[in-house]
């Protein structure tokens, strides 16, 4: 419902509302947009994105199409110790939160080792960090990490993070420190559309004479176009496979024959859908 993010903000203090008005939404009419589209009764949903990870680049390809997105399982875990000096207090004797969740961070990499295979992909990431005191003179009494377990299979997400509490409890046990979880938010893995995806993988192969299948890790919009309709995604490659950062790019060839190869998919997608 509308009130229920009417008040969010950004780190700038932009009102989501306000950033929404800008751009021609307005929020109290967005319920409508649902009815809105079923009233043009859209049979499927095609999207173009860069790859934003290595994959295509590694193989040596341009283009690719992708079979669905990643789930996520993100969650905080709060390590509690003991502040205490850094000068006197002996190593065997120290309560230190930072090392617990450390070693908690290094066993979830290889649980992501263990479970990533060529046909199930697996990626974890501790992308936050924060300790208290946080002084060189003190030994880290409390610290917090952000966990992002990301997994194509359901039931493999479902074990690196049963494995993941598994591993928290053994480091916190074992550097005398208690150990809480946060749950933050999660989102269950998407397969797109399989006749989507086989015009898709058909136009790439058409236009590049290679069709890689291959998932996404980031999720995109088509997740939840998905929900309600036909989806499917193409991707083009991303040099060095850098994104969210400057050095984010892709040759301009490698989007031409991208962008040529879309095409054929929507030509292809609309006489499909036009025999339904």
């Amino acid at each position: 419902m509308p009130d229920s993010v009417r008040g969010l903000a950004d780190r700038q203090g932009v009102r989501l509302v306000d950033a929404l008005a800008e751009n021609g939404v307005d929020l109290d009419r967005m319920p409508e947009a649902r009815r809105s589209l079923d009233e043009r009764r859209p049979r499927a949903y095609l999207e173009l994105h860069i790859e934003q990870g290595p994959v295509l680049e590694a193989m040596g390809r341009s283009t690719g199409a992708v079979i669905g997105t990643y789930g996520v399982e993100r969650h905080v875990l709060r390590f509690v110790g003991q502040a205490a000096h850094s000068g006197s207090t002996p190593i065997a004797l120290r309560r230190d939160a930072f090392l617990a969740a450390a070693e908690t961070a290094l066993a979830c990499r290889e649980i992501a080792r263990r479970h990533s295979t060529p046909a199930v992909g697996m990626v974890c990431t501790v992308g936050t960090v924060m300790v208290e005191p946080a002084i060189v003179t003190a030994v880290p009494g409390v610290c917090e990490i952000a966990l992002d377990q990301r997994a194509l299979d359901p039931a493999t997400l479902q074990r690196a993070l049963a494995e993941a509490r598994d591993a928290a409890a053994q480091a916190a046990a074992a550097n005398g420190v208690s150990v809480e979880w946060r749950h933050v938010w999660r989102i269950d893995p998407c397969r797109f559309d399989p006749r989507l995806v086989d015009l898709c993988a058909d136009a790439v192969q058409e236009v590049t004479g290679h069709a890689p299948r291959l998932p996404s890790g980031p999720l995109h919009d088509a997740v939840e176009m998905g929900r309600i309709m036909p989806a499917v995604m193409m991707f083009a490659m991303s040099s060095n496979g850098l994104s969210h950062c400057q050095e984010e790019d892709t040759p301009e060839d490698h989007l031409e024959v991208t962008i040529e190869a879309f095409l054929r998919l929507v030509d292809k997608t609309i006489a499909a859908v036009g025999t339904q």
